[in-house]
């Protein structure tokens, strides 16, 4: 059975500040990730699944409908802890280059996943993802990731309301501006693209 000890934050959750307040990320992470992972337990409780890793459980439960709380709550509990680990205080790092060679520029980049992330519709997600060869910047609704389409995931940023709105409230470029350009953790981003 899966704990919220096995997904840490990995920083205090006042350690993102001014950008991501501490009641933000004690509701995140202590409230809403606490509950997948309550809920996932429950679900997969005396299931093949209960004997499995977590993104074996994404993948083997992302088409098959009758798995489909299963799957939203397993990919939930990932996309929130690659999230979590994409960012780091006071990082100082730079951008890599292979993101700066396929988009043209670090701020082309920025520029064209702000846009990816504030026209998302709903909840969801909007990633940075090594589809075959080829760095691409795609939005996933909702629970889905990209490892249930067979896509490696780099960076992420969640842009579901519970990540931004005690904070930002309805200004969700704002957030977006400060994870890009304060927040993002381009060492986790560097080992990602490892192939």
């Amino acid at each position: 059975m899966f704990t919220i000890t096995e997904f840490p934050l990995p920083y205090a959750t006042d350690a993102l500040g001014p950008y991501i307040s501490q009641e933000t990320l004690q509701t995140h992470h202590g409230k809403h990730v606490a509950t997948y992972i309550d809920n996932l337990n429950k679900l997969i409780d005396g299931t093949n699944y209960q004997e499995v890793s977590l993104v074996e459980i994404i993948k083997e439960s992302a088409n098959r409908p009758e798995d489909k709380k299963i799957f939203n709550n397993a990919a939930q509990i990932y996309n929130h802890d690659f999230f979590f680990h994409g960012m780091c205080p006071n990082c100082e790092a730079q951008i890599p280059q292979e993101i700066i060679d396929t988009f043209g520029s670090e701020e082309e980049f920025k520029k064209k996943f702000k846009e990816s992330a504030t026209t998302l519709f709903g909840s969801g997600y909007t990633w940075l993802v090594r589809d075959g060869d080829e760095l691409r910047i795609i939005n996933t609704a909702n629970a889905d990731t990209p490892i249930a389409h067979n896509m490696k995931p780099i960076l992420t940023a969640d842009v579901w309301e519970h990540a931004y709105y005690l904070d930002y409230k309805n200004r969700r470029a704002d957030f977006i501006d400060n994870f890009l350009n304060n927040l993002v953790n381009w060492n986790f981003v560097a080992e990602n693209l490892k192939k």
